[in-house]
């Protein structure tokens, strides 16, 4: 049995050959599987909307962002001791602003890894 036809408004029947380096090819082909297309429909896409959004979806299960997820669990424990100690009236001591100093030291340090970690993920996402 024989395959059905396409409607003849969607038969394609013009061709354009397209020469491209193994990099250039990848990344194509990259793209193209992220956003759930076959190669031609993706490069068809492409030229006739401008613009192809490939979704992404992360699943990560590394140690380092256990750590941090805790780690941000104990910086807000912090900030809710420490407002509610200046609510209270409480006063402001020396051991009270190097304890604050120190977490806002750690803040900076969490920060710094997050934006490295997206760093590298916006790299291999280039790629």
């Amino acid at each position: 049995m024989a395959r059905p036809r396409k409607e003849p408004e969607i038969t394609y029947t013009h061709h354009i050959n397209l020469r491209l380096t193994d990099v250039q090819y990848e990344i194509i082909s990259e793209n193209a599987k992220a956003a759930g297309l076959s190669l031609s429909e993706y490069i068809r896409r492409q030229l006739i909307r401008g613009k192809v959004i490939a979704k992404y979806e992360l699943v990560a299960d590394m140690p380092e962002l256990k750590k941090l997820i805790s780690e941000f669990g104990k910086i807000g424990n912090n900030l809710n001791q420490i407002a509610r100690h200046f609510n209270t009236g409480g006063i402001h001591s020396q051991e009270m602003r190097k304890a604050i100093g120190q977490n806002l030291s750690e803040i900076f340090k969490m920060k710094e890894k997050v934006l490295k970690m997206a760093g590298d993920f916006q790299q291999i996402r280039k790629l």
